[in-house]
């Protein structure tokens, strides 16, 4: 039994030995074999590799003698492009060598015209001056004489017809110019017609009975009183059935007055206490209506970016009035005029609006402050940062200083055709017929005049003259005189035409 297990561990141990040695010897062929592949891989890719390296420098030397023939060609063609230019180059030199020797040649020959024409000018010259001298000996007189004479005659006649040239110019002018004017201040006044309404110093308060005046009144006076020193406004109760009558110069404290009586009314609880507290209301009540107005205003003619002190003052203007003539309605339209004939003549219309709508600006404050409206206006704009246009436009509307712009000149025209035009101011009848007397009393203080009559609401007056005493000179003349002793002794609002009639009549009788 040992004998077996001893023969097969030494037959294992055998066979181990043996399956050593060929797996070894079989290693060891594998390494010879891959070690063959690899030589071989590597002989063939050094074969490959010069392969490649022997392509490459065939493409290299196509690549170089390509670009070779290339640079043969460009440097083939750039010698024939300079070889044709050396050519045009010559053709060129010959040509200006060929022009410079004609050129030489009418040199030379202008020279011998100039020296032709020089010795004929010396023969004219003698000429002339032997002829000048046989016309002197035949006529007596001298050249200098002569030139003299000839010169005056030129002279006269020039000036003659000069003369008439100038007076025809000046009257084409003159006709183009009033026709360009009345068309653009027609249209402007077409175009921004407005209404105005006629207001006075007093202001009615209907009342619902006449018991209300007692309530008005009170115990011994004491609400009227109160009513009266909160407001500064005179209250007349008269025998005027169911109204009192409200009465002051400053329109801004009737107007306060009015709706704080209307508010005690409606109330009907009338005494000092509630009086203070309903001219409270009204105050505030008619501040916002100011404000409202004048922001109004200046949406309504476009004018934007005014100072708020401004645009107050501006809805203080509606409760003001000139003849009659609301103040704000007269700015607005005088704005809108103003504007309208700038867009007319071409010129700025935005400033030309601005102005307008401001001009009567110091009429909101001229009972505050001492001075006219004009100079408390211009201040007023200066105040609050207006442009110079601005200001100057509203200081000159009223002709004090002489107008700087044409803006300036348009406001002042816009003011007078806003002013002038009927229905726009009213005025008592006595202060009318007193104008009129007085306008008819300086026309007729001049020599000359026969008679004179003041005519469409004292905007024209017609002047008769004495033919025998007054020649149509002195009637040129004096028709310019009356209209200056007019703008000198009598205010007026808009313009006042003058027109100087010379009439010549001459009477026979058939018997």
């Amino acid at each position: 039994m040992v004998d077996i297990i001893l023969s097969v561990i030494i037959g294992l141990i055998i066979g181990y030995l043996f399956g050593w040695i060929i797996t070894k010897k079989l290693i060891v062929a594998k390494m010879g074999v891959a070690k063959e592949s690899v030589e071989r891989i590597i002989i063939d890719a050094k074969k490959e590799a010069e392969s490649k390296k022997k392509e490459a420098l065939l493409e290299a030397k196509d690549e170089i003698h390509r670009m070779r023939s290339e640079a043969d060609r460009e440097n083939k063609e750039r010698r024939n492009e300079i070889t044709r230019q050396e050519r045009r180059l010559v053709q060129k030199e010959e040509t200006l060598d060929r022009k410079l020797e004609g050129l030489e040649q009418k040199e030379n020959n202008l020279s011998q015209k100039e020296h032709d024409i020089y010795i004929q000018k010396q023969k004219i010259d003698e000429l002339n001056a032997r002829m000048q001298q046989e016309l002197e000996r035949i006529s007596g007189i001298s050249a200098g004489e002569a030139k003299d004479m000839l010169l005056r005659q030129v002279e006269e006649e020039i000036k003659h017809e000069t003369a008439i040239l100038i007076r025809d110019i000046e009257a084409q002018a003159k006709e183009e110019a009033d026709k360009k004017a009345r068309e653009i201040v027609t249209t402007a006044i077409q175009r921004v017609a407005a209404d105005h309404v006629a207001e006075t110093t007093v202001s009615v308060v209907p009342l619902p009975n006449d018991e209300m005046k007692g309530r008005i009144i009170g115990r011994e006076g004491r609400n009227i009183r109160t009513l009266e020193t909160l407001t500064g406004i005179d209250l007349i109760i008269d025998d005027t059935p169911e109204a009192v009558i409200l009465s002051g110069f400053d329109p801004v404290r009737r107007e306060v007055a009015r709706v704080a009586l209307e508010k005690l009314i409606q109330d009907g609880r009338i005494h000092p206490a509630r009086i203070e507290e309903m001219v409270e209301k009204a105050q505030k009540e008619v501040d916002q209506r100011i404000r409202d107005a004048g922001e109004q205003a200046t949406f309504e003619t476009g004018v934007h970016g005014l100072h708020p002190e401004l645009v107050r003052l501006l809805g203080r203007l509606k409760f003001r009035t000139s003849y009659g003539q609301n103040v704000l309605q007269h700015s607005i339209e005088v704005a809108h005029l103003a504007g309208v004939m700038a867009a007319e003549l071409g010129a700025d219309v935005v400033l030309a609006k601005r102005a307008g709508l401001l001009h009567d600006i110091g009429k909101a404050i001229d009972h505050e402050m001492e001075g006219p409206h004009v100079t408390i206006g211009a201040d007023v704009a200066r105040k609050y940062k207006e442009a110079y246009e601005v200001v100057h436009a509203i200081a000159a509307h009223h002709g004090d200083i002489e107008t700087e712009t044409v803006e300036a000149a348009l406001v002042q025209a816009s003011d007078a055709v806003s002013a002038a035009r009927p229905g726009a101011r009213r005025e008592t009848l006595e202060s009318y017929i007193k104008r009129l007397q007085k306008l008819e009393e300086i026309t007729e203080s001049f020599e000359g005049v026969e008679k004179s009559f003041a005519i469409q609401a004292g905007r024209e007056i017609r002047v008769m003259v004495k033919p025998d005493k007054v020649t149509d000179v002195i009637a040129e003349r004096l028709v310019r005189d009356i209209a200056k002793k007019i703008e000198e002794e009598l205010e007026y609002p808009g313009q006042i035409k003058v027109v100087v009639i010379r009439e010549t009549r001459v009477t026979e009788y058939a018997k």
